[in-house]
């Protein structure tokens, strides 16, 4: 059985898009990573995720960029931290080489 990590559903959560097995929408692993956190701290403060479903959310907002437009730095990058290059090797093939799972934009910054 092939999981989609991503889904739809109009009876759940408002229509907003969520991770498979959680009640968390990709708009909120957008705001985590936007706000400094790590895959693996987004996987410590949410047992239910997995990896790959954090790397589909970060697809899903690439291909539905209109949507998630906020997210996006002028030079087309997720803002905040992204996968590290080891972690990127343990994700399916098809995820690898998709420009948002990697990199890392800076945050909003601390003013305290």
């Amino acid at each position: 059985m092939t999981i989609k990590w991503v889904k739809v559903d109009p009876l759940v959560m408002n229509g907003e898009p969520f991770c498979y097995g959680t009640r968390l929408s990709v708009r909120n692993i957008l705001e985590m990573r936007r706000n400094g956190l790590t895959p693996d701290e987004m996987l410590g403060d949410n047992p239910e995720l997995r990896q790959v479903g954090i790397a589909e959310a970060f697809r899903f907002a690439a291909e539905d960029r209109q949507r998630y437009e906020d997210f996006f730095g002028p030079d087309g990058s997720l803002e905040g931290p992204g996968f590290t290059n080891a972690q990127i090797e343990r994700l399916p093939e098809d995820l690898r080489s998709h420009p948002v799972i990697a990199g890392s934009r800076p945050g909003p910054t601390s003013t305290t």
